[in-house]
């Protein structure tokens, strides 16, 4: 299988200084091995998107909890376990995940960092990123920004060594869409673009 992991993953040097082919700069390679988009290595990290502060049904919902440490917080997009899109509004603390409606900020489900056992990520120019969450069913999800929230959770989680999370890189991501189902997302590069399949996985 090709497949490469980094536990924690060095993340420094992202927004460095690119090298050059003639004058147009080729991104490097996130972590060393996920190929990047020119726009991604040209954005500008701001962390709180939704500007939760000022959005009382967000804030509510970390006050409830007892989470004050925002680290990030934007729309994605989570693929659900039959395979339809859904828009959530992702925050991330120093403590957990949280998915909400876009529309009503209701609360869909709140991941503890400390049940993250991994992220998987393609090696191609996607933008699909997987949870996968042992004691639960796992997370496939796709964001624009998904380098930042990465980047967060690993370092959110390098000074708690008993739940660091590691990053795995391949192009062939299994995840558990529900309690008893498997499915596999296959990643190929074709020509002018990436082509991208979600199959269940079958059992001889």
């Amino acid at each position: 299988m090709d497949q490469q992991r980094e536990k924690g993953g060095d993340t420094n040097g992202e927004n460095s200084t690119p090298k050059m082919e003639g004058n147009v700069p080729i991104p490097r390679p996130f972590m060393g091995v996920k190929d990047r988009r020119f726009a991604s290595f040209r954005m500008v990290v701001k962390g709180d998107y939704l500007d939760v502060e000022s959005n009382s049904p967000l804030s509510d919902i970390l006050s409830k909890r007892g989470d004050q440490k925002l680290l990030f917080a934007d729309r994605i997009t989570k693929l659900s376990g039959s395979g339809k899109i859904k828009q959530r509004a992702m925050m991330i603390t120093d403590r957990a995940i949280y998915l909400a409606d876009v529309d009503s900020y209701a609360l869909r489900r709140r991941i503890p960092l400390a049940s993250v056992d991994r992220i998987c990520l393609s090696k191609l120019k996607d933008n699909f990123f997987a949870l996968i969450i042992p004691t639960e069913y796992d997370c496939l999800m796709a964001s624009t920004r998904k380098t930042e929230i990465v980047s967060i959770l690993v370092e959110a989680t390098k000074i708690k060594p008993a739940y660091e999370i590691s990053v795995v890189f391949s192009n062939r991501i299994e995840y558990r869409s529900s309690a008893d189902t498997t499915k596999i997302v296959l990643f190929e590069e074709i020509e002018g673009g990436i082509k991208t399949r979600i199959i269940n996985k079958t059992y001889r």
